[in-house]
């Protein structure tokens, strides 16, 4: 038994030391993994950066799309890898060739559904219930001040793409009173998480900021509450201060916002 577990033993040490038969696809399939795991962490340093760190617009997503392009790579030499590093025969680096895949796709899968997104959807970066008679920043007109997209609605041209591309953002209609209609919209916009900056009941005006988490990038929005019969109109506005499309961002939180209204809050 001794001579038995001894010889296994030896067998195992020797299989460690043993040189593999793929000494090239095994150091590709190494490599493939690395360059995967750069690109992962590039790619995960933009938003820190253009948070934390101030860094430029331009230059942020420089960094994200560089990022990605080394993905690809690293993707593209882990397909060309995993097959001639299949286990078997002394052969070596599959497994860093199936993460290189695995960790590529990973950090390649922001990157490319923002570019998709951004194919189909109009460059947009400020959306409203309202477009003849958008709802005016106030408050957050001072919270702009360096902000890169100039306060005032873009006008005609951006409200005929908006309602081609989103015709189901219009106003909601409440059977509440303008009174009662303020507190629920304050309620829907604390439960989602905006940093309220002012509220003018006398005015039907509610105004928030909203900062994504990773980018930190803010959006600036104003809810306006008037009398509609008996009831209540509400319009929100939703206006980003970088970027010339909101990637359809602005009009997903407003759709999220009118369906919590509708919804009671």
């Amino acid at each position: 038994m001794r001579d038995a577990a001894f010889a296994a033993t030896m067998a195992a040490t020797d299989a460690m030391f043993v040189r593999p038969t793929n000494p090239v696809s095994h150091r590709l399939a190494r490599m493939a993994f690395i360059m995967a795991c750069v690109a992962a962490l590039i790619i995960a340093s933009a938003g820190p950066l253009r948070r934390y760190a101030d860094l430029d617009l331009a230059a942020t997503f420089a960094i994200f799309r560089y990022g990605f392009y080394v993905a690809v790579a690293g993707i593209a030499l882990g397909l060309a890898t995993v097959v001639p590093t299949r286990p078997g025969d002394r052969r070596r680096g599959f497994v860093a060739a199936l993460l290189a895949i695995v960790v590529g796709l990973a950090a390649a899968y922001m990157p490319l559904t923002w570019f998709l997104r951004a194919q189909h959807l109009p460059v947009l970066n400020d959306i409203t219930t309202d477009i003849a008679d958008p709802p005016l920043l106030v408050a957050t007109l001072q919270l702009r001040r360096g902000a890169a997209n100039p306060p005032a609605y873009p006008g005609q041209a951006a409200g005929a793409a908006q309602r081609a591309a989103y015709p189901d953002i219009t106003s909601v209609v409440l059977p509440s009173n303008p009174a009662d209609a303020f507190k629920k919209v304050d309620g829907v916009a604390m439960a989602m998480g905006w940093d309220v900056v002012a509220r003018a009941p006398a005015e039907g005006r509610i105004e928030a900021v909203a900062t994504s988490d990773w980018f930190g990038f803010r959006d600036d929005i104003v809810v306006r509450i008037r009398p509609d019969g008996t009831g209540s109109r509400i319009d929100i506005r939703s206006k980003s201060r970088d970027g010339q499309s909101d990637l359809g961002v602005n009009a997903d939180r407003i759709r999220e916002f009118t369906a919590r209204l509708k919804a009671g809050g």
